[in-house]
């Protein structure tokens, strides 16, 4: 026998730990005494096997935070502390596999080998390890792509109230991944199990699940799973990340995690904030966000971009957790209710909402067709209301505003689950600003949504490959659209 072969064998036998007792159980918070060397974020593991998470501790006692279900710990039980740090298992064999906050699966289909573990809890890059944004993240939302655009490793809270259509934009984002060699992950906070279904549903149907990783911490599980599980999502990107890969992350939702934390900080008895939260739950959302970006070459080159949803209440964008998200992140979404309940989806409030960085990436034939699409659809609201109780005396100028911001209407109303491509909402807006949906009626624009695309492809079967490789109005591309225009328009009935 050699010598590797003996070490082998002995540390086989022998494990160095440290045993502790539970001292108190508080819900999901242990109270343990005994545990000297501990330190934050350390795991330890209770008698029963269950894991915990050490959260604080002071001279003699140590503060745990039960990764599992904490029902069959009592007062007297040992745990034990190895002197490692949370590190969770990593792979690209994570693709299409439904997961647990502990990277465990849930889907009944094996086990997931790792290739890698990482620390569920880092340092984000700094501003030295970045590169700027330069690339967009085509969303598949006309509203989105052209007016709010997104940046590959851009940060874009989604907020508005319950049943907004948050989720689902977050969800056709990810749809409209498909062949784009995106890696998504989608990571379910304290939601229905039902809830979860209907998205997996979803994603398998569009055959969105082939690129796709489902983080599970639904609300049946135990709290401390739920509060792991953003920070699970984000070790997993960082994996494709750092192997140069592009990656899209949404989170649904950061309000649940902020009630979550907030529990666990009352149960270890810190002082309670404003709105009774904590007064670090700013670092911790901080600190995840700032996960997110576009890594140099030298350090992978690959990106993360984060899509955090967060739930409000009543419109209320001044709340503390709203407030601190708008704030760390790089733009934000803002659902409106009063447009959902008109009909108008996505329901996105052109007003407050913002993207910081978008516009840096944006395709420049995207950039110059919908330069005044928020100017002119702004006013065409602001016109409707004027009018609303006049139905004469219009100026001729007045009347075409009216007509221009009916069609802009007509066509950023998108049916959910059905994403566009870039090149399809190029030939939408290159059309509106030629005045060509002007006049026509309802009927006719979701005619010419459903039919333009296959039209030109037909006519000219280069059109989308030439415009994704150009992404500017060329010559020859301009040319090829007014053509299949003029003989589009020429036979529409």
């Amino acid at each position: 026998m050699d010598r590797h072969s003996l070490i082998d064998k002995k540390q086989s036998i022998f494990e160095v730990r440290e045993v502790g007792v539970v001292k108190s159980v508080r819900k999901f918070i242990v109270i343990a005494k005994g545990l000297f060397s501990c330190t934050n974020g350390q795991i330890v593991e209770f008698a029963n096997g269950i894991l915990g998470l050490i959260m604080g501790f002071t001279e003699d006692e140590v503060q745990i935070l039960v990764l599992g279900d904490a029902s069959s710990i009592r007062a007297g039980d040992e745990v034990y502390n190895k002197g490692e740090m949370l590190k969770l298992p990593v792979s690209s064999k994570f693709i299409s596999r439904v997961v647990n906050s502990l990277c465990q699966p849930l889907d009944g289909l094996g086990p997931i080998e790792p290739e890698d573990y990482y620390p569920a809890f880092i340092v984000a890059p700094g501003v030295m390890d970045r590169q700027p944004v330069k690339e967009t993240l085509e969303s598949g939302t006309l509203i989105i792509d052209a007016i709010i655009p997104l940046a590959k490793g851009q940060r874009q809270l989604l907020i508005g109230d319950r049943l907004t259509g948050k989720t689902t934009v977050a969800i056709d984002a990810i749809i409209n991944q498909k062949g784009k060699d995106v890696i998504c992950i989608y990571c379910c906070i304290g939601k229905p199990y039902s809830s979860l279904v209907k998205i997996l549903d979803i994603l398998k149907e569009k055959d969105a699940f082939d690129y796709t990783i489902v983080v599970s911490g639904i609300a049946s599980v135990s709290v401390g799973e739920q509060f792991l599980a953003p920070y699970t999502a984000c070790t997993l990107g960082e994996y494709f990340m750092h192997r140069g890969r592009d990656v899209l992350l949404v989170t649904d939702d950061l309000t649940k995690h902020a009630w979550i934390y907030r529990q666990i900080s009352l149960l270890l008895e810190r002082a309670p904030g404003r709105e009774a939260y904590p007064g670090d739950i700013f670092y911790i959302h901080s600190q995840m966000m700032e996960r997110a970006g576009y890594l140099k070459e030298e350090l992978g080159g690959g990106s993360m971009t984060f899509l955090p949803i967060v739930e409000i209440l009543q419109g209320d964008l001044t709340g503390y957790i709203p407030t601190n998200l708008i704030s760390m992140t790089d733009g934000q979404l803002y659902f409106s209710t009063a447009l959902f309940n008109k009909g108008f989806k996505p329901a996105i409030d052109f007003g407050l909402s913002v993207s910081r960085i978008g516009n840096k990436a944006q395709w420049p034939a995207m950039k110059e067709l919908s330069k005044t699409l928020r100017l002119d659809y702004l006013q065409y609201k602001e016109l409707l209301q004027m009018t609303q109780l006049r139905t004469t005396g219009l100026s001729k100028e007045a009347e075409a505003k009216l007509k221009r911001g009916e069609a802009i209407n007509q066509l950023i109303i998108q049916d959910k689950n059905k994403p566009v491509s870039i090149e399809e909402q190029v030939l939408y807006l290159y059309a509106l600003r030629k005045g060509l949906l002007d006049n026509l009626s309802e009927a006719q624009i979701r005619k010419f949504k459903e039919e333009i695309f296959k039209f030109v492809t037909e006519k000219f079967p280069d059109f989308a490959i030439i415009l994704r490789k150009e992404r500017a109005l060329t010559a020859d591309i301009t040319e090829k659209i007014e053509s299949a225009l003029e003989e589009y328009f020429k036979n529409l009935k």
